[in-house]
């Protein structure tokens, strides 16, 4: 699978193409975004094309996607352990896109269904292998920082997949279909692949870890026995997971809630106007957090490694008063308001818990590592949120009506953000000797 694969033997890329490799997978990790979340921001063209529930489109957005997502991601982290990481990368990125051009052309809630699951087998093998790549390019010391990059994909692919929904689908009168939109972006993310398969190159596995002896890769079931004895990595992965499940139930539904909310108004904000500011908040507001998160938790963490938990934890408390402020709000100016300050600070947990996630894990297990946290997060988050709210929308939606309805239900979504703060309070009490135990382990390999 890897054989033809160039790798990279220096212990350190130069300064130039590690920016360069990492900004790539910062690409593809926000493409994996639009294609993940497109769903929920042109959700409302399809529940009118298809004549969907939103119990269905809570499935579509969630759980259809999240199952499959979740389980072929153990057995391509395993892989990726093993082989090129870079091929099963672009590998994909061809399939994941494939399915979203597939998911354009369908024409009940059964076929859109089956793409949709197809997506989530192809994005199983985005982070993996890239968490990888990334833990072998920069030394633990700047491994928060350079995850906290990656994850601006997250942003970036909102942010875009907002913009382009309103300047494609925001003009009554040429407006381009939901379904052609869906087919251009599954097309330019397999040119990306192609890209990507040609550009990046293998690094060493442990080349930022002082390993110098070469890494066999463990056992499938020890190696899983070790992540899960970890205390620090089960508390920051449940951190990050219920989170998660409010952050996913507020960005998959914040359209369906807007849309009926702003058209009652006096002054509405429109459609296409609704989605530049969406589009601006999640680019620029979101992006911020989400960097300003790993260099706050990285330059903290030179004092204790604690700082990882507790700027995750402090952050996802101040989200809980921000999120009810902005689903209560009396107008849609004000929602925006709240809304974009909650989306700085749930952009702060991010960076730290990738690279806990990483730097905990032994070397030969990080992609490993990586699946494994987004199995649970996934499951939790993706597969929850999502679905969740859209059950209790249509159990409240005949006595509330729709925006009432939603505002209800997210607000018993934002209960998960207490459950996180405790978790990552537990991963910052647990961390520092966590933290010594997996840098006497990795180094001892070299022994």
């Amino acid at each position: 699978m890897g054989s033809s694969q160039i790798i990279d033997e220096s212990p350190s890329a130069s300064k130039s193409y590690r920016r360069f490799a990492l900004l790539l997978l910062t690409l593809i990790y926000a493409f994996n975004f639009i294609d993940r979340q497109i769903i929920g921001i042109i959700s409302p063209f399809i529940q009118a094309d298809l004549g969907l529930t939103n119990t269905q489109l809570g499935l579509l957005k969630g759980l259809l996607f999240a199952a499959l997502y979740t389980l072929v991601g153990i057995p391509i982290a395993w892989l990726a352990d093993r082989y090129s990481r870079v091929n099963i990368l672009a590998s994909s990125l061809a399939i994941w896109s494939g399915f979203t051009a597939l998911t354009g052309l369908a024409g009940s809630f059964l076929t859109i269904g089956l793409a949709r699951m197809g997506v989530g087998i192809g994005e199983a093998g985005g982070s993996p292998p890239s968490h990888s790549i990334i833990s072998d390019l920069y030394p633990k010391e700047e491994r928060a920082g350079a995850l906290a990059i990656y994850s601006i994909g997250i942003p970036l692919g909102l942010g875009f997949a907002y913009f382009l929904t309103g300047l494609l689908l925001g003009d009554p009168e040429n407006a381009m279909s939901w379904r052609k939109l869906l087919i251009i972006l599954g097309v330019s993310g397999v040119a990306l692949s192609i890209f990507t398969r040609l550009i990046i190159r293998e690094p060493k596995r442990g080349a930022q870890d002082n390993i110098k002896a070469g890494i066999a890769a463990l056992p499938f079931l020890t190696a899983i026995k070790i992540l899960l004895s970890i205390k620090s990595w089960w508390a920051m992965c449940l951190g990050i997971a219920l989170a998660s499940f409010t952050a996913y139930a507020v960005s998959t539904w914040q359209v369906d809630y807007l849309l009926p909310f702003d058209s009652a108004q006096d002054t509405p904000y429109g459609f296409r106007k609704m989605m530049y500011i969406l589009a601006f908040l999640n680019c620029v507001i979101y992006g911020a957090g989400t960097y300003f998160g790993g260099w706050f938790t990285q330059k903290l963490s030179k004092k204790s490694v604690r700082a990882y938990g507790f700027v995750p934890a402090i952050s996802i408390l101040i989200c809980l008063p921000l999120l009810i402020l902005a689903y209560w709000a009396p107008s849609t100016g004000i929602h925006l308001f709240f809304g974009g300050v909650l989306l700085f600070f749930i952009g702060m947990y991010l960076g730290p818990s990738f690279a806990v996630a990483q730097t905990l894990a032994p070397i030969n297990m990080r992609a490993m590592s990586t699946a494994l946290f987004f199995l649970v997060l996934n499951m939790i988050a993706l597969g929850g949120g999502p679905t969740v709210t859209g059950i209790l929308a249509d159990v409240f939606e005949p006595t509330h009506g729709k925006v009432h309805a939603i505002r209800l239900s997210l607000s018993w979504a934002s209960i998960a953000f207490i459950l996180s703060a405790v978790s990552f309070f537990i991963a910052a009490k647990t961390l520092p000797q966590d933290w010594a135990a997996a840098q006497a382990r990795n180094e001892g390999r070299s022994e």
